[in-house]
């Protein structure tokens, strides 16, 4: 049975059998250099008529960090009934050394850029600034906004010689900064798997990221949840595999594709989907009430 994708221009028009709302960050509510005051506005309406609402991203910031993110933006945190990272359960999984993470030793070699660092803080691991001396790599971020795959496969052919584990905060391959489309640590960590190389990654679409954010928040029916997002291969696919209806801000990650158009083009969107096996129940140019 083909999936129906509705395009809607007001997400209030579509929200009303829904309890609780999660929400990604990048591309939905923040752009990389500011946040979408429409974005903003429509969270505030969700919480005033009474929904929960969940920030669930796949940044490699800390919590901590995401909410200072917020105060030096005006953006009032109390709009947030939880605020989920990977890069805090990246950072909660160091820190216990559960599952894969218990035989991976405490020096990393970080390829990218330095936000995403905070993960390690408070903890034992050290950086070294030699591939050779590390027990791992560490990617949460990248260099630069103009960075191409390409321009890590050194690196990453030589610590697929050394047989040495890539930990990647976040399973996004690009994300939308400042309007433009730019490399994300996932496409780092795709082409590592390429060459043979074990990753190791937090966040969407893994459904224990989406279960942790369900969590606290008391909803039976997981049906009357919303997840709006604007990457098909993450935000979509994770609701999809998690049972929640989901919503595709179109003017974002995929927008090369998808167009500008105010109101979203299903056909292309159907492609595109069809493409990721990851199928949004609305489309929705960008997050307004």
């Amino acid at each position: 049975m083909i999936k129906m994708i509705k395009p809607v221009v007001n997400i209030s028009k579509v929200l009303e059998p829904f309890e609780a709302v999660l929400v990604g960050l990048y591309g939905v509510l923040y752009d990389g250099r500011g946040f979408k005051s429409e974005a903003v506005e429509a969270l505030k309406a969700m919480k005033r008529s009474g929904r929960k609402v969940v920030l669930v991203s796949n940044t490699s910031l800390r919590v901590q960090q995401v909410i200072r993110l917020l105060i030096n933006n005006d953006v009032p945190v109390m709009i947030f009934d939880a605020v989920i990272t990977a890069g805090e359960i990246l950072h909660y999984k160091l820190k216990v050394k559960d599952d894969v993470f218990k035989g991976l030793g405490l020096t990393y070699f970080n390829i990218g850029g330095s936000e995403g660092l905070g993960v390690f803080s408070g903890l034992d691991y050290l950086p070294v600034d030699e591939l050779g001396r590390a027990d791992f790599m560490y990617m949460g971020s990248c260099r630069s906004a103009a960075d191409l795959v390409d321009s890590y496969l050194p690196v990453l052919e030589h610590a697929a010689s050394l047989n040495m584990p890539l930990v990647c905060a976040g399973n996004d391959t690009s994300s939308y900064i400042g309007g433009e489309i730019s490399l994300a640590p996932g496409a780092v960590a795709e082409q590592y798997a390429v060459l043979g190389g074990r990753i190791i990654t937090v966040g969407k679409p893994d459904t224990k990221v989406i279960d942790y954010a369900l969590d606290g928040l008391d909803v039976k029916d997981r049906s009357k949840v919303l997840l709006i997002g604007d990457n098909l291969a993450t935000d979509i696919k994770g609701a999809n595999l998690s049972g929640l209806s989901a919503a595709l801000v179109t003017k974002a990650v995929h927008v090369n594709f998808l167009g500008e158009g105010y109101i979203p083009d299903v056909a292309k969107t159907r492609e595109l989907a069809t493409n990721f096996d990851a199928y949004p129940d609305f489309i929705i140019s960008n997050l307004r009430w």
